[in-house]
């Protein structure tokens, strides 16, 4: 076991045991230099009989850990192996595990239940779509971390396997926590897949619910007429479908696990009751409409009216509605009588794709609405056929809502269906019409996207875990040919909004693969640089870039040395030539007078040497350079004066240069690249 102070592998510093079992220590570290920390998991030969096994079962947990990207999932940074000992270094969740939280409250109300599945239900779902799918196979309260910001993690991968698909015996070998683990874990009755997920959440959620631990024993689940009062028949249900022994008889994906979730009302039975009232006297309106309606029967002109008035009044009450399930039930009225009318498909969008709102379940309740029955058939079918130009609008505007509402890889991945039939729908008749050609191209290129997404960032890599340039050039192109559409004067709302999205997507894929485009000889910084300048964005600082009169205001004060004040718990100040911070312990803090001097510490008294060096390598960090007039204010001598070799030998190397009128000095692109090799040649 290591002690506190140790450093691992000369760069993470040990600080504290955070957790311990039979087979692994977990330590909290921090990184000598960059003064962040991780959490190292151990596996040692000292303390593990079956080492060998054990080690390779934490090289397979780091293996599948370091191909996903899921803010549910821990990032795991590094992998140190020796003879006898073997660390895994991951990302520091901090928070309490659901265990802890369960042994404090005792058990946990439903409403918060039901937001921690459906979170559950999110990352078992983005596990379970990786090809192969990931079934992690030992959920329990004890791996999943609540942080501060309400968000679940899910922890400890030392059992999860990926799904073979060609495999149809069983396992192997038992694997799980006895209590929670499904029948089919235990060897000899049957294969483990998804579907063991289920179960063992169901499990989960039902401890988290009742205060029982199954974990203990006579490790069961108590018949239903144990569990409470407190808990909804509508939880209960979902539960019991959840922990069938049979996998054919639970939830067959998280996809409907989530969507069960999302049903269940929780409301106070006052609220329901309100419901009804406003859900009958509605139908009674319509009924009298109706009776009123059948004097003029044989009229087909007024019983379409009759129908448009209809479904203009139940999209109005969807619209007005919170309740997600409620507005379903107008949407549905409404697409029984006119399935073709374009209204209630906008409406539909407008109502369940909001601003990065967009959740799984949203989508769930959409598609159901759509894929519904009327007298004609689905819906959508009757749509298509009918109101092909409706239908084109309809696919692109529900393939943005999974591109950037939904906006995680599964969303991008699941908006090229819809992409691809706003395409295909389309007439070259109808690219002259609302549509548009410009938009029918921008379908085209999200949908190369999505398709890049649904090939490599959803179904794996090599067997080297990486992606071959090629893959990443065309994506390149892809983005190049999206930044091609211009606003211009005549440019309408739509365009104005297609354009800021186009921005966002362009910033946000070369802010995320910039190492990846560049690994190919063909793309170089310049062409990141034009792909960004031409969406606005302007290289101010030699590592950040912003549209103008959007660069922030603190570091280029920083840079620059405006002297600032940090008021607060640990906060850090630069005053009249003094660097200092703040007390960093709350009880510490809390118990000194509120007096400023009385909380500062680490003080730093900056000598002439200290402030000529950060004026410059800070400075020249700036785009725009340094000003040699402000040097010699400041500092009462010329810049040359003192910096006069140092200065001529880069711009003999076009490392550095002087602005057209010889105020300014700056890096030049050229010099950014080998930036820190130069500031260390203007330290006195």
């Amino acid at each position: 076991m290591l002690k506190a102070g140790f450093v691992l592998d000369g760069k993470y510093r040990i600080l504290s045991v955070i957790g311990q079992g039979g087979m692994s220590t977990v330590y909290l570290a921090v990184h000598e230099r960059l003064k962040q920390k991780w959490a190292v998991k151990e596996i040692s030969m000292e303390y593990c009989e079956n080492y060998e096994m054990i080690s390779r079962k934490l090289i397979v947990e780091a293996d599948i850990l370091k191909r996903l990207d899921h803010p549910g999932l821990p990032k795991i940074v590094d992998i140190i192996e020796k003879k006898d000992a073997i660390w895994m270094v991951m990302e520091f969740i901090e928070g309490k595990t659901l265990k802890e939280i369960l042994n404090e409250r005792g058990r946990i109300e439903e409403k918060e239940i039901l937001i921690w599945g459906k979170q559950l239900c999110e990352v078992l779902s983005y596990l379970h779509s990786k090809k192969p799918s990931i079934i992690y196979r030992d959920l329990k309260p004890e791996n999943i971390i609540l942080k501060k910001t309400g968000r679940l993690v899910l922890i400890d991968f030392g059992t999860a396997r990926e799904y073979c698909y060609k495999n149809t015996a069983c396992d192997a070998m038992y694997l799980g926590t006895k209590g929670y683990a499904a029948p089919e874990q235990y060897g000899g009755m049957g294969q483990t897949d998804a579907r063991t997920d289920i179960y063992c959440l169901g499990v989960t959620l039902y401890s988290l619910l009742t205060g029982y631990n199954p974990e203990k024993p006579p490790y069961k689940i108590y018949p239903e007429k144990y569990w409470g009062e407190h808990i909804s028949l509508e939880m209960k249900s979902l539960l019991l479908k959840c922990i069938q022994s049979e996998p054919e008889k639970r939830y067959q994906n998280c996809r409907e696990l989530a969507y069960a979730l999302s049903q269940i009302d929780y409301k106070k039975q006052k609220e329901k009751e309100n419901e009804r009232r406003k859900i009958i006297k509605f139908l009674i309106f319509m009924m009298v409409g109706q009776l009123s309606l059948m004097f003029c029967i044989g009229c087909k002109k007024v019983s379409f009216c009759y129908k448009e008035e209809a479904v203009v009044r139940y999209i109005n009450a969807a619209e007005k509605s919170e309740d997600k399930k409620e507005a379903s039930q107008y949407y549905k009225l409404a697409l029984e009588l006119i399935p073709e009318e374009k209204l209630i498909y906008q409406s539909m969008v407008k109502y369940f794709i909001r601003l990065n709102h967009f959740q799984i379940e949203d989508a769930v309740i959409l598609l159901d609405l759509i894929n519904s029955v009327c007298e004609e058939g689905a819906v959508i079918e009757v749509f298509q056929k009918h109101n092909a130009l409706g239908y084109a609008e309809f696919s692109y505007a529900l393939g943005l809502g999974y591109f950037y509402d939904m906006g995680n890889i599964t969303g991008k991945g699941a908006s090229e269906k819809w992409f691809c039939e706003a395409i295909d729908t389309m007439t070259s008749q109808d690219e002259n019409e609302a549509f548009g050609k410009q938009k029918r191209k921008r379908a085209g290129l999200y949908a190369k996207i999505a398709n890049y997404y649904n090939t490599f960032l959803l179904n794996g890599t090599d067997q080297s875990g990486e992606r071959g340039t090629g893959d990443f050039m065309d994506f390149y192109k892809t983005l190049h040919s999206l930044n091609q559409f211009e606003v211009t004067q005549k440019s309408t709302k739509s365009d104005l909004a297609a354009a800021y999205l186009i921005s966002r997507e362009i910033t946000i894929e070369i802010m995320n693969y910039a190492e990846q485009f560049l690994k190919d000889s063909s793309i170089n910084k310049k062409m990141l640089n034009k792909e960004l300048e031409k969406i606005g964005f302007e290289k101010y600082e030699i590592s950040n870039y912003a549209l103008k009169g959007k660069e922030c205001i603190h570091n280029l004060g920083y840079w620059s040395g405006i002297p600032y004040l940090g008021f607060g718990l640990g906060a850090s100040s630069y005053f009249e030539g003094t660097r200092f911070s703040n007390e960093k312990n709350l009880e510490e803090y809390q118990k000194k007078p509120y007096v400023p001097f009385m909380m500062r510490e680490d003080y730093t008294v900056l000598s002439e040497k200290d402030e000529i060096e950060e004026f410059m390598f800070l400075g020249l960090r700036k785009r725009a350079g340094i000003s040699e007039r402000e040097f010699k204010e400041r500092f009462r001598v010329g810049l040359k004066d003192i910096y006069g070799k140092v200065i001529a030998k880069y711009e003999e190397m076009d490392l550095l240069e002087w602005t057209a009128d010889g105020k300014m000095l700056r890096l030049t692109d050229a010099g950014i690249d080998v930036s820190d090799y130069i500031f260390c040649d203007f330290m006195l």
